[in-house]
């Protein structure tokens, strides 16, 4: 059987309060047991931005809009497992209702406000350390 090399589209959406950014930490694979923004695979017809939309609402309960094209990273398959899917990921920053509460839901095991310090001692991917570098500088004022 031969298996596609096109990476499969996933999104994630940022929102960040007072300096602190809502992250998930995820129950299923990939990224088991980290830290990360709340996002997901694409599904057929759904635009990247949809995505994000849509993920952000199925693993926390937020509504959001706006969405803004933040990063995209290619995320190689796991080298442990033959055939396992990479992904094209697209990283928008949105804005949401700042009253509205975060529920963990779908494949969320929590749900949590975490600030950039915070952020660097969890179990997190790469691609959520490097985003949260360039907005803090980017809120401060600073370069990244």
């Amino acid at each position: 059987m031969k298996t596609s090399k096109t990476p499969q589209p996933a999104s994630s959406a940022i929102i960040e309060r007072d300096g602190r950014y809502l992250l998930v930490l995820r129950s299923n694979p990939p990224s088991a047991d980290m830290y990360a923004f709340p996002g997901g695979r694409g599904e057929e017809g759904e635009t990247p931005a949809e995505t994000a939309l849509r993920e952000l609402f199925e693993e926390t309960g937020i509504r959001a809009e706006k969405p803004k094209l933040f990063a995209t990273y290619d995320l190689p398959g796991r080298e442990d497992g033959p055939g396992s899917p990479s992904f094209r990921l697209s990283v928008f920053k949105v804005k949401a209702d700042a009253t509205a509460t975060a529920v963990a839901s779908d494949d969320a095991a929590a749900v949590g406000w975490y600030t950039a310090e915070e952020i660097e001692t969890l179990p997190a991917p790469d691609s959520v350390r490097e985003c949260i570098r360039r907005l803090e500088a980017e809120r401060t004022g600073q370069d990244a």
